[in-house]
């Protein structure tokens, strides 16, 4: 492990060049350029703010703010998000980058490193500008706002151990890919991000057990909407899962690490 950590730290130079010509990349030929990165997060807030704060009059049970419906929105789906594109990019990284791995000899897990900090930073940007939207509406949630780094460790290890598993697979089994593209979009449904818990039965509440992402949202839009600390007993499934598939992950990737650039 520590060998590993080590090859990474030498090699971060050329992870700082991936991150930033990535970036560059992203905005090359546009007029605004890295502007948009500020201006499709603030479009997002002002239209949930907007449709259904003030249009539809959209109220959420148990919260008297006139945005806490909006909160809760952006709350799920920004945290979704993240999610969505940590494990979306890690499982097609090495398809992706294959002329990459052919030509030229860096330990391969550079290649996580950098889906993680592209998708930290897109994210980081977001979530400031929701984070300043929270403080000038009046509902920041105070000191329980520091529950989001735990969770927000949580969910990075949990995407990256899932990501890394499925990208493995999907170098041999494009299939993998495939299915899982259609599988999130169920998984984002049946996870009350859209709508509250209580608004499901109580017998598709029961459900929600065998979500290990519901008892994470949940814990986001807790310290979000309401300012409170998350149950964090309630977050040792995901957690351990986050941590299992991170060492089946890296047990998997070495195994056939190999055979990974012969199979591409």
């Amino acid at each position: 492990m520590s060998a590993m950590f080590r090859a990474l730290w030498n090699y971060r130079g050329f992870i700082a060049g991936s991150v930033r010509r990535e970036f560059q990349s992203k905005y090359r030929n546009s007029l605004l350029g890295a502007l948009w990165t500020i201006l499709n997060p603030l479009a997002m807030i002002f239209v949930y703010t907007v449709i259904f704060a003030e249009v539809m009059k959209a109220k959420l049970p148990g919260v008297a703010s006139t945005f806490g419906y909006s909160i809760y929105l952006c709350s799920g789906i920004l945290t979704w998000g993240l999610f969505a594109e940590l494990v979306g990019r890690s499982q097609t990284v090495f398809i992706d980058n294959a002329n990459l791995l052919k030509k030229i000899s860096f330990p391969r897990l550079c290649l996580p490193a950098v889906v993680i900090a592209n998708a930290s930073i897109n994210f980081a940007i977001t979530f400031g500008i929701f984070t300043a939207f929270l403080v000038v509406s009046g509902n920041f949630p105070g000191l329980a706002f520091i529950a989001m780094v735990p969770l927000l460790l949580i969910l990075v290890f949990f995407s990256i151990g899932l990501g890394i598993t499925l990208g493995v697979l999907n170098v041999f089994f494009r299939d993998v890919g495939q299915f899982f593209g259609i599988f999130i979009t169920f998984w984002f449904w049946l996870t009350p991000i859209i709508y509250p818990a209580t608004a499901l039965s109580e017998k598709l509440r029961l459900f929600l057990d065998f979500n290990p992402m519901a008892s994470l949202m949940a814990a986001f839009q807790g310290v979000l909407v309401l300012g409170q600390w998350p149950h964090w007993e309630t977050l040792w499934p995901i957690t351990s899962l986050a941590a299992f598939l991170c060492l089946v992950g890296m047990r998997f990737f070495r195994r056939h690490a190999g055979e990974i650039v012969d199979e591409l």
